[in-house]
């Protein structure tokens, strides 16, 4: 080996950069169309973490380096697995980190997603796809189910379509995965980015308290009864009235300037 020409370092399977208020975390094993290993999976919870700890980040934005958005699970190293002697963050962990951030998580869908990285698409709060990605819950082509993703993408798809697609494996466009739930738009593949900065925009002219607190309740008000839910929100509502939060974008509305937590 020549000293004078080290080799170079790999690449992190996990990409994260802060633009403009959003955290970008990019899946970033090109090659293996961004399979979620046990590696990837543990660099992806770590930068979920580092972003919602991040006072600068206002949402995060979940994307794929290279043709695929991701595979789905890689078989050769699937996550779970023991990694330096220690148990590997599982897909299942993964999911509800992202359900259960405070910031907004948009999935920035690039190119195909499979299997298991619809998972990732159905953790998403929202999201934008290239509009000729292909999808498709193709677990049942090599003999098993899409079991731990179901959770949380048959609340977006619903009993009609999550059948036909779970039972089929079938392949279906960017397009078609806004018709069934999975997707919110659907754009061409150069558009995608200023699509994603048109949410991210929109995330940051809300009030950030507030944006935490929708991504609460819309988990929430399902699981309740509707006289729950009725005593529940009453009393949300009030709080969020009150709170310093509420105050500064009344006054603001009031005043016909812009709140506090937007940047000029």
């Amino acid at each position: 080996m020549n000293p004078a020409n080290p080799p170079t370092p790999p690449q992190p399977v996990v990409l994260s950069e802060v633009r403009g208020g959003a955290a970008w975390i990019t899946l970033n094993r090109p090659d293996q169309r961004n399979a979620l290993s046990a590696a990837l999976v543990n660099g992806l919870d770590a930068q979920l973490g580092a972003a919602i700890a991040d006072p600068a980040v206002r949402c995060i934005v979940l994307t794929g380096n290279g043709p695929a958005f991701c595979a789905g699970a890689d078989l050769k190293s699937p996550p779970g697995q023991m990694i330096d002697g220690r148990q590997g963050v599982t897909l299942a962990d993964v999911l509800a980190h992202i359900q259960d951030a405070p910031k907004p998580v948009i999935a920035a869908i690039n190119g195909a997603a499979f299997a298991g990285g619809l998972g990732l698409v159905g953790a998403a709060d929202i999201v934008v796809t290239v509009d000729a990605a292909p999808f498709s819950f193709s677990e049942v082509k090599i003999g098993v189910i899409p079991a731990v993703i179901s959770v949380v993408c048959l609340p977006k798809l619903g009993l009609h379509h999550g059948m036909k697609l779970f039972l089929t494996g079938e392949r279906f466009n960017g397009s078609r995965a806004v018709e069934v739930g999975l997707a919110h738009r659907a754009v061409p593949a150069e558009q995608l980015a200023a699509a994603v900065q048109e949410e991210i925009d929109a995330i940051c002219a809300a009030g950030p308290v507030a944006v935490a607190e929708c991504k609460k309740l819309v988990r929430r008000v399902p699981q309740l009864t509707r006289d729950e839910a009725f005593r529940e929100t009453t009393a949300w509502s009030a709080r969020m009235f009150l709170s310093a939060e509420g105050a500064e974008g009344m006054a603001a509305f009031r005043e016909k300037r812009k709140p506090s937590w937007v940047k000029s």
